[in-house]
């Protein structure tokens, strides 16, 4: 995408903003947008972070042999439930 810019082409589109926002302004604008990526990649970052933490508590909330134990008796708490209705008529 950027790899077609050249100088020439970067130095003409630093004049045109240059012209747009003045001398005195680019110092600040340099600024809010270096605040703006540093507060981006630090959300992302900790996003990251919270989401690991979630999926470590859940996988020590539950252990593997719970789960197990609890699918059993849930297939023969179904299977104990269809035993117990009637066959249907034809």
């Amino acid at each position: 995408m950027f790899g077609s810019l050249g100088f020439t082409e970067l130095i003409l589109i630093l004049v045109i903003v240059l012209i747009i926002f003045g001398a005195g302004k680019l110092p600040q604008l340099g600024e809010g947008l270096g605040k703006a990526i540093k507060g981006f990649k630090k959300s992302v970052h900790e996003a990251d972070a919270i989401e690991a933490e979630a999926q470590a508590a859940a996988q020590q909330a539950v252990p593997p042999q719970a789960v197990a134990d609890s699918s059993a008796q849930t297939i023969s708490a179904n299977q104990t439930a269809a035993a117990a209705q009637p066959a249907p008529r034809v």
